[in-house]
């Protein structure tokens, strides 16, 4: 799958079959389902992967502090792009 038919599939009203579960959290995000994608975010606390997607999650609801604590957790740094920015390439990293 591309980047052009990831976003083409945010039409659909459920994300594509056979997602990588972190695909199916921003598919989610993007289609301003928060719970859901931070629901998948949680199932596998202590994956960098998943406290990576949290992180982001947090950075977009606005909590700084506990978007920091995740990205440290995810042995990232925090993202000082855009949410846009961020979320196109944690899509890419996982297409």
């Amino acid at each position: 799958m591309t980047l052009h038919q990831f976003t083409d599939s945010l039409s659909l009203s459920q994300p594509p079959a056979n997602l990588h579960p972190i695909l199916q959290g921003l598919w989610y995000d993007a289609n301003d389902n928060w719970e859901a994608a931070h629901n998948i975010a949680q199932s596998r606390e202590g994956t960098q992967a998943y406290d990576r997607l949290h992180a982001y999650l947090h950075r977009k609801e606005g909590d700084r502090f506990n978007a920091n604590y995740w990205y440290r957790r995810a042995g990232a740094s925090f993202f000082d792009g855009s949410l846009e920015d961020e979320w196109k390439l944690l899509v890419e990293q996982y297409l």
